[in-house]
């Protein structure tokens, strides 16, 4: 394990090498003090992880390889993030949440509780790229939202609780709790009951 700043790793940690934590954000580029990352008890990180400074991340915790989370990013409990994921930083995860393989979050997303994400899935911050303007916002999920595979979802689109964004589908306004966001743009259809979540 390679590890830059100050460090705190809990108990019944699984690293699988090469791994790195507390890698320096901008900020702290050159300097041998600085803040590291925290991460609870009974991790498993596998090969290729890159975990920056500043990150604070609940028990638990599992990433698939080569996974990216940036700075000022903080995660829950029993929250898994799968294969060759992005965070890109100053992102609130929560716990009981399954971010699947090849998904990007970007900078200033919020994602609650017992969130689903299906791989390849793309959120966005942007709304008029490449010049950040207005300021950066990335979209919110609620607790207990399932986002299928392959989504786009739009900068500052709320996916409000319980709600669910069907696969291949492209999210350009919020989605009401309970109903289920479907196509490109996306359109709201009542939410199957077998994707209920009670």
């Amino acid at each position: 394990m390679e590890h830059y700043g100050t460090n705190t790793i809990g108990d019944g940690a699984q690293i699988f090498e090469p791994v790195f934590i507390g890698f320096p954000s901008r900020d702290f580029l050159g300097k041998e003090k600085f803040p590291g990352a925290v991460i609870g008890k009974n991790a498993i990180l596998r090969t290729g992880t890159v975990i920056y400074c500043t990150v604070t991340i609940g028990d638990n915790f599992s990433t698939g390889h080569n996974v990216i989370i940036r700075e000022k990013t903080t995660i829950g409990d029993n929250t898994a993030i799968g294969t060759a994921t992005i965070i890109e930083g100053t992102t609130k995860i929560g716990s009981n949440v399954r971010i699947q393989s090849m998904v990007f979050i970007p900078t200033n997303t919020e994602i609650g509780d017992n969130v689903f994400i299906g791989p390849n899935s793309v959120l966005t911050n942007d709304r008029y790229p490449p010049f950040g303007r207005p300021a950066l916002i990335g979209p919110v999920l609620e607790d207990n939202t399932t986002i299928g595979a392959n989504v786009t979802i739009l900068p500052g689109v709320r996916i409000h609780e319980g709600a669910a964004v069907a696969a291949g589908s492209v999210v350009t306004k919020a989605v009401p709790t309970g109903v289920l966001a479907i196509g490109a743009p996306a359109r709201f259809r009542e939410l199957p009951k077998e994707m209920r979540r009670s």
